[in-house]
């Protein structure tokens, strides 16, 4: 049986005259067999409904202020669930004879989301979008062996004004120099994942600024020796 799914996307943009404009945004979505209701702001997900134990859940990281979601949001989210499927029904007669069209993901993007401090803990973060339908599926490895401690996967959402999707994974991990990590995406679209490698670097100080230091330092001394040599000179000739 195909499976299709339903997704209401609602936008607003909340001005906050401390910060400038925040992006508020609610997802709710079900298919034949599971479903997913999900708020988010700027793009960081701060609330999603957990069907399965049926409660709610505020996967929002210990570094900002944390925003609690009223009683009964849940139990909205299940409500919003039987209209969906009621939806579907509606959906699939009107579009059964339609082929559906799938969209292989981009190529995945890995960035640390704190600047990098060895030995200080911080989070991966892999991205991949631009894909239909969804989920893809993550896998984390380091230096070459797969990880799975550590890791969360958000619940994918669609880009605003199309259908395809974007999707976010995280590891927590502590940089060491050396170490090496990489994130693949597998999708039904592709023959195997695309896998992108992130490396732990250290910046070393530039010398540029003190090679041109000593330099100028040195030019400086040769010219106060040229100025007292001659100056000798011309006092002797007087």
């Amino acid at each position: 049986m195909m499976k299709m799914m339903v997704v209401l996307v609602l936008s607003c943009v909340l001005c906050v005259s401390a910060d400038g404009l925040h992006e508020d945004f609610r997802i709710a979505g079900c298919s034949d067999s599971d479903g997913e209701e999900m708020y988010a702001l700027d793009g960081e997900e701060m609330w999603y409904a957990d069907f399965i134990n049926k409660k709610g859940v505020e996967p929002q990281p210990s570094f900002i202020d944390h925003i609690s979601y009223v009683e009964g949001t849940y139990e909205s989210a299940e409500a919003n669930q039987q209209t969906c499927r009621q939806n579907l029904k509606l959906s699939a007669k009107a579009m059964k004879d339609l082929p559906l069209e799938f969209d292989p993901p981009s190529s995945p993007i890995v960035y640390s989301r704190d600047d990098v401090e060895l030995g200080e803990n911080n989070i991966l973060i892999c991205h991949v979008t631009g894909f239909y339908p969804a989920p893809v599926t993550f896998y984390w490895t380091k230096n070459n062996k797969n990880v799975t401690e550590g890791t969360s996967v958000n619940v994918p959402f669609p880009n605003q004004g199309t259908v395809l999707f974007n999707h976010f994974s995280k590891l927590k991990f502590v940089p060491q120099l050396g170490n090496i990590y990489s994130c693949s995406v597998g999708h039904q679209t592709l023959d195997q994942p695309l896998t992108r490698i992130w490396d732990v670097e250290k910046t070393q100080p530039s010398v540029g600024p003190a090679v041109f230091c000593g330099v100028g330092l040195t030019v400086g001394l040769l010219g106060v020796a040229a100025g007292t040599f001659f100056l000798i000179k011309g006092n002797e000739c007087s």
